[in-house]
């Protein structure tokens, strides 16, 4: 993979009622989740865009943007200019209906 899947470019949502042990899954905002207080989330662009989506005030997802690039295959570096600590994160599997990934940094 010299390029992240196409289907990585879109909004994701954290489903972590599905997390399997270091890998957490990720769902389109069409998927039909199980109640929640909210829901963590990511957005990614296919021109290195990324918006992380953690929980703000009364559980209403936040927005920090920043920046993704493709460190080697299946790796991504996540940057956030200093208003958040950086990431890497492994895809394990991405298709149209989930993203699993493996935070490895």
């Amino acid at each position: 993979m010299r390029e992240p899947p196409p289907d990585l470019f879109r909004s994701w949502f954290h489903s972590y009622e599905e997390d399997h042990e270091d890998v957490r899954v990720y769902r389109p905002d069409d998927f039909p989740f199980p109640p929640a207080r909210g829901r963590r989330g990511m957005e990614f662009a296919p021109d290195g865009g990324f918006v992380d989506h953690p929980l703000g005030h009364g559980d209403a997802p936040g927005a920090v943007p920043g920046h993704w690039r493709l460190v080697s295959d299946r790796h991504l570096a996540l940057s956030f200019g200093g208003a958040r600590p950086d990431r890497e994160l492994e895809i394990v599997r991405c298709d149209e209906r989930v993203l699993q990934v493996r935070r490895l940094v």
